[in-house]
């Protein structure tokens, strides 16, 4: 099957162009990969789970989740990934299993999986209808008591980052930063090309509303990097033990607090499928 009819053009050029494989290995990269992995344990039991990747790149979270006894299927468009995911399946003595495909049509039968990681699927997906289709698709896989765990860029991130950085006074990127504001509809200005490519960048109340419609159970909204990349010396702090663990600290008394997700360039959802 060919991922150009599955995603955006604009979605394939971009990931083509950058390597979503180095990501979690440099920078916030590595942060953001140490966090999921232990939002994501604390819906994990010690016990094999049947768990959906969907959007899962490179097959970072599906080898991880593997190595640690869980049934894995890697849900992919971008060709360049699944290679590297196949690659890196290959290896392994408990393999996971890769699928081209993408999130508003799952190749799985209905009550399949105990958990359905959405990783990249709500960062793209600007149409409202788009993304309620890959919510519904998620709860039909998912077994009665399964868990959705989705991912999402809130919508303050690009401000933020602009006014830490000195790009707020560029204009196009002051009027990227109202557009996601005001709509949540990201798209990068020409003279930005290493931005995220076209996106939704959610407003948290917002997030949970669109799995709420779909009849799933709230269970929890979580900040990904919190208040903590604020800090002026984040990088180098995170090398030095106690400066790094009072930065866990600070986000652990946080990183479900209402008035402070928006602080966070991501969050992650967490809801029940209950009949």
């Amino acid at each position: 099957m060919n991922s150009k009819h599955l995603i955006s053009r604009n979605i394939e050029l971009f990931y083509n162009k950058v390597s979503e494989e180095t990501r979690l290995n440099k920078g916030m990269g590595v942060f953001e990969f140490e966090r999921i992995k232990s939002l994501i344990e604390k819906y994990t039991s010690t016990s094999p789970s049947k768990i959906i990747d969907i959007g899962g790149g490179t097959g970072k979270y599906s080898e991880w989740l593997a190595k640690k006894g869980h049934q894995v299927y890697l849900v992919e468009p971008i060709l360049k990934h699944i290679e590297i995911a196949q690659n890196r399946a290959n290896k392994m003595k408990n393999k996971y299993s890769i699928h081209v495909g993408e999130s508003r049509k799952l190749e799985f039968p209905n009550n399949f999986a105990d958990i359905v990681l959405m990783h990249g699927p709500l960062y793209h997906l600007q149409k409202k209808e788009d993304r309620e289709l890959s919510i519904r698709e998620a709860k039909r896989v998912l077994k009665n008591n399964g868990i959705i765990l989705a991912f999402a860029i809130n919508y303050t991130a690009s401000t933020l980052a602009g006014l830490l950085n000195g790009f707020m006074h560029k204009p196009s990127f002051f009027k990227m930063c109202k557009q996601e504001l005001t709509t949540g509809i990201h798209n990068p200005p020409d003279d930005f090309p290493w931005l995220l490519a076209e996106g939704y960048y959610h407003k948290p109340n917002d997030l949970k509303e669109e799995f709420v419609n779909e009849e799933l159970t709230y269970i929890n909204t979580y900040a990904i990097e919190g208040m903590t990349w604020l800090d002026k010396d984040f990088f180098k702090n995170l090398l030095d033990k106690n400066r790094k663990k009072t930065l866990m600290e600070l986000l652990r008394i946080t990183e479900n607090d209402p008035y402070l997700l928006s602080f966070s360039p991501h969050i992650m959802i967490a809801v029940k499928k209950e009949l």
